[in-house]
């Protein structure tokens, strides 16, 4: 039990200095309203093209965006194979192999499908 008591008392005071933190900030904060300019979208310090900031994007910007975090994830798998590799031997080849075999399948398939073709026409 006495393990456990380290873990309520670093959770009691973590919630306590949040929320002290939080009322803190809430005095000392800067209480002016902003001037119109504050809610502009910022491009690097030249005047915006767009009118408004609520432009809607294509759906196959999201998509490219989901497909490129599916494979960003996936390759940091390999990290820690790359810290063992010489401990796993042929059984650990084997696995990576495996592994590597699944991730082109669904890169062929997302090439195929054509996930990866953002702003080519096609809408």
């Amino acid at each position: 039990m006495k393990n456990y008591w380290y873990f309520f008392l670093f959770f009691i005071v973590s919630i306590v200095f949040s929320i002290a933190l939080l009322v803190f900030i809430s005095f000392i904060r800067y209480r002016r309203r902003p001037e119109g300019g504050k809610y502009e979208p910022y491009e690097c310090g030249i005047e915006p093209e767009t009118p408004s900031a609520h432009e809607s994007y294509s759906i196959r910007f999201y998509l490219l965006a989901l497909v490129f975090i599916v494979f960003e994830v996936e390759t940091f798998f390999l990290f820690p194979w790359a810290v063992v590799h010489d401990k796993l031997k042929i059984f650990g080849f084997i696995e990576v192999v495996i592994f590597l075999g699944i991730l082109a399948l669904g890169y062929v398939y997302a090439w195929k499908s054509k996930a990866l073709d953002f702003g080519r026409g096609r809408e």
